[in-house]
């Protein structure tokens, strides 16, 4: 046991044995150690941080609410000393620890050991005020000798670490309390800024704008099927031109977003669709022949073990998980002693790590698939997070997947297979192969000399890549490290044949949107926040409402537009990718002691002599460039986004809105307005569905009169969908002049749209039929109850008194009669699944995870994708029609990464407290 082993040293003054209280953050992970360290050690969690700035004005104590810093939450006039507040849930927590302090003879603090860990264990040193002894205590994996050994070599705490973790807290603070009202003026209220979120929004919103600018280019090319003879292997292979008469055809890569080409591509040809059809023709039952031959020797060396981002990004491709739900899954496998801390910036493997690796590929491969000599991947690291090894499998002796597999659910062994195979592969020799590059020439009839080329890539020893391959992204394109293409051996003047001829035409394509891996890879490139944070970050701008999915893909929405619009115009310097990185790297110098945190905190919000030329500092201060010149920002101005320009010359610009943007131009002196769908992205609104939203007016589409009331009917696109409604005309002036209040003016009558119709075709007819709803079917004979059918939230249902059937379709409400009402009624009322199973609308194949079919199904909320287990429910910007498997299952694991909905408690009585 821990404690008998080091009972010799833990005695204390009078004999006995030492006591020592260990708080971690975790529950799970105070579960775990706990056994490690044995009786003489008493572990508990604080379950995160016990205490931060204030929240809201609720949150200040008492004696500090008038003072004028109260509201930012630090003391700026003194030395930026924060208002730390112990948060109302963990009230109970701190007097819990308080109380198990009594009975212990020291205080081990074992919280993450990073940045943010450090800042934890300062802040329960500062709140607990302990009369005991207090040691710093550091792990990086839950195994029991890393604990024995984190506790027999303690150290004090880092006050540098400390200082730089609280600076950047204040600083974000500052930040947020000081750019978000601006916002709030000048834009729409509720909205948020912050220090790297800000930037992040930036780098989508730039992109989308690049897509909206873009004009596609097109060319054309041959691609030729090459035969080399009956003996050559494989015989045939794929070739295309690439040059006519020395002439090199143009490639996407030449054309810039314009559309035009780029000045260093003066010399290219732009082959068009008729000369690629008049050469094709030329150049049947022609000879061919090889021009040049040229192989090489292909050497490919392993990837470097995980770190934070590069465990985001793979696992984001591969898996198609969130950066949050990475993280999330991530931790808990570290806290459950499975791999070591996830939070890092290193890419190193410690010595016991590579000894433990290259034993398992060499038992597992076989020795000539083990790197000679043990590798190790050394990187110059921006804004490090102190950490000092990779992500890898726990222990002396990593387990395998298989060995684990009974004890982690799903999503936990898939992250984990993930990190063992790239810990063993790192370790394993390079991926050997030739690549070959040939030149064919043919003359067409014409006269014309026409070059093809063929490329081909042959691996001979795979090394690492039998342990692991590393994902492409989808969004960007690319080819797989494993992926070959066999050429057959083919010599300078061998003749051949051309099998087949197709002339081949192109589009190029706009810069792909962000995904969340392509975005941290992005973020990390530019030396913006640190990698532990990116997936908050990547959480916060879509919580916000800045960016939404479209697939994979990060859509910025109208308002990030405006938003960053304004920071860009007025705050240049707040959003600039440069600053920003340097920022960081003034952060960094805090940690390392160069910096005093005071000082670099007065000269950025007051202004100073610090940072680069041209930073916050050096312009006079955060305070200054916030608090001047707000007023003569145009509102109006900063929420309009020109888009472009009608065919009648008319600019057509995006107006950001208190409820949503909305689509304006000028029609002869008057606004010509138009609602924007939420899930249209921006670089889709073109001249011609801007024409559209325009046909259908705010007021919606006029489809008649009513005959009987003599009400104009109009289609609408609402905030809950399409409807039909009825325009009542204004109530006469009572006699008394009072005016008549809301709640006694008659309401209109309205009804949804079915799925099958739409604004744009909905009838007359149609709308008076929806406006007849509910219906009356009849009267049940028995209880003499009134029977109705009624559209509802959840689909069509039949009530009677306060008892509803679901029907099985919108039609049935015009159709059914009271004798199949009378005959749903008399069986048994069906939940849930007991009801009569719909046939699906769609299959989709396999679920990768659950192995069983993926089909789309029609349910009360909506069309949801179900394999059987898991229901997810479609969101806004998927269509049953578009959506694929790959898509689905992104679905299916977000909600099994969740988990199962909580049961919900029955209601008891609190009895008031006096």
């Amino acid at each position: 046991m821990a404690g008998a082993r080091t009972k010799k040293n833990d005695a204390g003054a009078n004999g006995a044995a030492r006591r020592r209280l260990v708080i971690v953050e975790s529950p799970t992970k105070a579960k775990k150690i706990a056994p490690y360290l044995g009786g003489g050690y008493v572990v508990e969690s604080s379950v995160g941080h016990i205490r931060d700035l204030p929240r809201g004005a609720a949150d200040v104590p008492a004696k500090y609410k008038g003072e004028a810093w109260a509201r930012l939450g630090v003391d700026v006039e003194h030395d930026f000393e924060p208002l730390y507040v112990v948060t109302p849930d963990k009230k109970s927590k701190v007097t819990e620890l308080k109380n198990l302090l009594k009975d212990v003879d020291e205080l081990y603090l074992a919280t993450d050991p990073d940045r943010e860990g450090e800042a934890i264990a300062w802040h329960l040193l500062e709140t607990l005020k302990p009369k005991v002894p207090v040691r710093r205590m550091v792990f990086h994996e839950v195994t029991e000798q890393a604990i024995r050994a984190a506790a027999a070599d303690t150290r004090d705490l880092d006050s540098d670490l400390v200082d730089a973790q609280e600076t950047r807290r204040i600083l974000d603070r500052l930040y947020g309390y000081e750019v978000s009202p601006v916002l709030w003026k000048k834009v729409m209220p509720k909205l948020s800024a912050g220090r790297v979120q800000s930037v992040a929004t930036r780098i989508i919103v730039e992109r989308e704008r690049e897509r909206m600018r873009f004009t596609s280019a097109s060319y054309w090319d041959i691609a030729a099927t090459m035969d080399a003879g009956a003996d050559a292997s494989p015989r045939t292979f794929p070739a295309r031109l690439v040059s006519v008469d020395g002439a090199r055809l143009a490639t996407g890569r030449d054309f810039a977003s314009d559309g035009r080409l780029k000045s260093s591509a003066k010399d290219v040809r732009v082959l068009e669709e008729a000369d690629a059809n008049r050469l094709a023709a030329a150049l049947r039952e022609r000879d061919f022949r090889v021009a040049s031959v040229e192989e090489k020797p292909y050497t490919r060396r392993p990837y470097a073990p995980f770190m934070t981002s590069t465990l985001q990004q793979e696992a984001g491709r591969k898996l198609r998980f969130s950066s949050e739900r990475t993280m999330r899954i991530a931790q808990r496998l570290y806290e459950n002693g499975y791999i070591t801390y996830m939070r890092t910036d290193s890419t190193t493997l410690s010595e016991t790590a590579l000894t433990a690796a290259r034993n398992q590929a060499t038992a597992l491969y076989g020795a000539e698939y083990v790197s000679p000599s043990p590798r190790q991947y050394t990187r110059k690291v921006k804004n490090s997070q102190e950490a000092h090894e990779a992500i890898r499998p726990a222990g002396e002796v990593f387990r395998t997947p298989g060995q684990v597999a009974g004890e982690l659910e799903t999503d936990g062994f898939r992250l984990y297979e993930m990190i063992w195979q790239r810990t063993i592969a790192s370790q394993m020799a390079d991926a050997k192969g030739t690549t070959m590059s040939v030149r064919i020439v043919g003359t067409a009839t014409s006269g014309e000399e026409c070059t093809f080329a063929a490329s081909g890539r042959t691996i001979t020893f795979p090394g690492f890549l039998k342990a692991y391959v590393e994902a492409v992204d989808a969004e960007a394109g690319g080819e797989a490290d494993d992926k070959q293409s066999r050429l057959p051996q083919l010599a300078k003047d061998q003749g051949l044949t051309a099998t087949e001829l197709s002339p081949d035409g192109h589009t190029t394509s706009p810069p792909a949107r962000y995904t969340e891996p392509s975005l941290v890879s992005k973020l990390e490139e530019l030396g913006i926040g640190r990698p532990s944070t990116y997936a908050s970050i990547i959480k916060t701008i879509q919580d916000r409402g800045y960016v939404w999915k479209k697939g994979s893909a990060l859509v910025p929405s109208w308002v990030a537009f405006a938003v960053v619009g304004l920071l860009e115009r007025h705050f240049e310097r707040l959003v600039d990718y440069d600053f920003t990185a340097a920022m960081e790297d003034e952060l960094d110098r805090i940690a390392a002691g160069h910096e005093q945190r005071t000082r670099w905190l007065s000269k950025f919000y007051f202004g100073g002599d610090t940072g680069v030329d041209g930073s916050v500092s050096r312009l006079g201060g955060l305070k200054k460039l916030v608090g001047t010149g707000v007023e003569d920002i145009d509102a109006r101005e900063i929420n309009s986004i020109p888009l472009f320009d009608d065919d009648a010359g008319r600019t057509v610009y995006v107006r950001v809105g208190r409820y949503g943007p909305y689509l304006e131009r000028e029609v002869e002196g008057t606004s010509q307005r138009a609602n924007l769908p939420e899930d249209l992205p921006p670089d889709e609104l073109t001249t011609e569905i801007a024409e559209k939203l325009f046909a259908t007016p705010q007021e919606g589409r006029v489809l008649g009169t009513d005959p009987v009331t003599g009400h104009e009917i109009v289609a609408k696109e609402g905030r809950f969908g399409p409807y039909v409604t009825e325009i009542l005309p204004e109530p006469e002036e009572p006699v008394d002049g009072k005016k008549t209040s809301k709640a006694r003016k008659p309401k209109p009558r309205t009804g949804s749209l079915f799925k099958s119709m739409s604004v744009e075709t909905v009838t007359l007819e149609d709308a008076l039929k929806l406006l007849s709803l509910p219906r009356v079917v009849g009267k049940d004979p028995e209880s003499g109850d009134e029977i109705t059918a009624q559209n509802g939230r959840y689909g069509p249902y039949l009530k009677k008194g306060t008892d509803s059937r679901s029907l099985d379709s919108e039609e049935q409400l015009f159709t059914i009669t009271l004798e199949d009402a009378l005959r749903i009624y008399a069986e048994p009322k069906r939940r849930g699944r007991q009801g009569t199973a719909k046939p699906p609308l769609k299959e989709l194949g396999n679920d990768p995870v659950s192995g069983k079919p993926m089909v789309v199904k029609d349910g009360r909320f909506g069309p949801y994708v179900t394999d059987g287990e898991f229901n997810a429910t479609l969101r806004k910007t998927d269509s049953i029609e578009e959506l694929t498997a790959e898509r689905a299952a992104e679905l299916l694991a977000d909600k099994r990464a969740k988990g199962p909905a909580p049961k919900r408690k029955a209601s008891t009585r609190k009895t008031k407290e006096k």
